[in-house]
């Protein structure tokens, strides 16, 4: 292997210019060549190269999004698209290819794989939704974004006597509001793992406000619904006026943390020495700490299960 691609796909994540920047310094630590791929695969389809060296990432640790920029590609989707992707591929003398995104990412490595690109796959993804992995890059981010929220809205939540509403990302997933909900105190998260008990959540607000609670703060994460159905619900359970902050896109952006660059930089690394080591179809993981890899086919047979104790304990928490 002499020459090897890196892209990002789908939904930036912060953390993923860390992870980027880990994959060009270790390629080229061990000698090889390193091209990124501008807009994800609609790039690759129409040959939107870019040579890369130790200067072209350097200053890039500490920014959010991802300077490959990236894109949905519709036509990646079809035979023509994919045969014209490797085509190019092959072109440029691309040995192999680090693709760093989600689930829908890690498929579009998957067909590149079955064309015969050695392909390894880096989860970057706020929503900590991949299997075979304890964290995605941009998770912890979106979490410490959530919680300033929460920190700054119980403020005027407090000032008004007032039920506050969060809406959240994540898909199909829970992950992001039950571990902001629990950092940030709410008084309830509703995540669609578990079906949502709307005359609890409602008691709960009733029972804080007879001890003297002035406020309550509820995380709805976007899997469940709409936080505005929610509010109507729970206004018409408590005849209590309520708020809905839709946090949106803002989750996607900022400075990572500490955690997610640290993160990045070993998932991206690891990425690079599985290629040198022939290893293809493969995703890198952390479990309990430590870099792991598995087979991408096998992961995405999988469905990431929210930790039931730790959803018990935000219910203990919240009493």
């Amino acid at each position: 292997m002499k020459r090897i691609g890196v892209l990002t796909s789908g939904g930036d994540a912060p953390g993923m210019n860390a992870a980027i920047r880990a994959v060009v310094r270790t390629a080229i630590f061990h000698g090889l060549e390193v091209v990124g791929i501008l807009r994800g695969y609609a790039g690759l389809i129409y040959g939107e190269f870019k040579e890369l060296s130790i200067s072209s990432v350097g200053d890039i640790i500490h920014r959010g999004g991802t300077i490959l920029l990236t894109a949905r590609s519709q036509e990646f989707m079809t035979p023509e698209g994919r045969t014209q992707a490797v085509k190019m591929l092959q072109h440029r003398g691309i040995d192999g290819l680090v693709v760093i995104g989600g689930d829908g990412s890690f498929r579009g490595a998957v067909t590149l794989h079955e064309h015969g690109i050695k392909v390894v796959g880096v989860p970057g993804t706020i929503d900590n939704d991949i299997p075979c992995t304890d964290f995605t890059i941009g998770f912890d981010t979106a979490v410490n974004t959530v919680v300033d929220a929460i920190n700054k809205l119980r403020d005027t939540a407090t000032s008004h006597e007032r039920v506050f509403l969060v809406e959240v990302m994540g898909r199909n997933s829970g992950q992001i509001a039950l571990a902001a909900g629990i950092a940030g105190g709410a008084e309830s998260i509703l995540i669609p793992e578990y079906a949502p008990n709307f005359a609890e959540v409602s008691e709960k607000i009733l029972r804080g406000r007879d001890r003297g609670k002035l406020h309550s703060i509820i995380l709805v994460a976007e899997g469940v619904g709409s936080a505005l159905e929610v509010s109507k619900e729970i206004e018409e359970r408590t005849g209590l006026d309520t708020r809905v902050t839709i946090l949106g896109h803002i989750q996607r952006g900022g400075t990572p943390t500490a955690f997610d660059r640290m993160l990045a930089s070993r998932m991206g690394a690891k990425a690079v020495e599985l290629l040198l080591e022939g290893v293809s179809n493969h995703m890198v993981g952390i479990v309990n700490n430590t870099i792991v890899s598995h087979e991408i086919e096998w992961a995405l047979s999988l469905k990431k299960a929210i930790d039931a104790d730790v959803y018990q304990l935000a219910g203990m928490l919240s009493i």
